[in-house]
């Protein structure tokens, strides 16, 4: 059998755009010889595949799942909405959010995990972009839990159950009745999907955010002409009010747009007579991040034509 050399592997990447791994068996499978390979990539759809994967996926769906004490959120995307709606899409996307539940965070463990009915979670995705004909990412993954209290899914938006466009989880510990938890961790997801608050507390702010925040209310208030010091606490209290409108627990709750949601929380927790609190959520809005390209189909058309 030929030596398979990285220096292979990566001609063979350059040639077809498939991945290093399916690169490598290609040439394992082909003993080496560099056009067999790629006829390989060729009729398994891996090379199809590879050179969708330089197109823009902004649409999809999210996926949440919940047992027990322990839910996911999982984001996969695809290029257009149309995808979102196929069934073989819809399916991959409930199956993968599950195995989440036991892979946690990681993309790449969720990714290399065996797929139900053979191969990886990986494999089965570039099985589908061959089948499907789109470039489809699987994007991001998020496993939250409780020792006691519950784990609360909302789906904004659902394309079907546990499945659409803002997936939110939302993590109470507490000794409370459930009943009286999960009734409380709905009403608070319904409201993360609204408000989408940035942290659960302030601390937990991104410092370039506030940052960028700071100089923006520096650059209005220097404009006011007033003295550096009243300036100076125009920009703190922006700032302030800043921080208190982007973390979750002193956002002021959307159902009565008056109570701050630590203080729902509290209210709940004091007529439940037990405890409750917020511990973790989760929000994952579909292409949330994502610059999605601008065609000119005018364009498109005239480079066809070769004008």
């Amino acid at each position: 059998m030929a030596e398979i050399t990285a220096a292979a592997v990566k001609e063979l990447r350059e040639k077809s755009g498939a991945g290093m791994m399916d690169c490598k068996k290609a040439l394992t499978e082909a003993n080496g010889d560099m056009d067999a390979a790629i006829d390989w990539l060729r009729t398994k759809g891996l090379a199809t595949a590879a050179k969708k994967s330089s197109r823009t996926a902004a649409e999809g769906l999210v996926g949440v799942v919940v047992e027990g004490k322990k839910g996911a959120a999982v984001e996969v995307n695809s290029e257009t909405d149309f995808v979102a709606k196929n069934d073989q899409f819809q399916d991959f996307v409930r199956t993968v959010t599950k195995l989440a539940l036991e892979t946690g965070d990681s993309v790449e463990a969720l990714s290399n995990a065996a797929y139900p009915g053979g191969g990886t979670v990986a494999e089965k995705l570039t099985s589908n972009v061959a089948t499907i004909g789109e470039n489809q990412q699987l994007r991001r993954a998020k496993v939250v839990s409780v020792n006691e209290g519950a784990v609360v899914s909302y789906v904004h938006n659902a394309a079907a159950p546990g499945i659409g466009k803002i997936g939110v989880l939302v993590a109470l510990e507490g000794s409370a009745p459930v009943e009286t938890i999960e009734a409380l961790g709905k009403q608070l997801a319904m409201h993360i999907a609204a408000a989408f608050p940035q942290a659960l507390h302030e601390e937990g702010l991104d410092a370039a955010l506030v940052e960028r925040e700071r100089a923006i209310a520096m650059e209005k208030a220097s404009e006011s002409g007033k003295p550096a010091n009243i300036i100076e606490k125009m920009v703190e209290g922006a700032v302030a009010k800043f921080r208190k409108e982007n973390a979750l627990i002193s956002q002021v709750f959307v159902m009565d747009n008056k109570t701050p949601i630590k203080d729902v929380i509290a209210q709940a927790a004091k007529e439940a007579g037990g405890s409750i609190a917020l511990t973790d959520y989760v929000r994952f809005q579909l292409g949330e991040g994502i610059e999605k390209e601008q065609g000119d189909f005018a364009a498109e058309v005239a480079a066809a034509a070769g004008l």
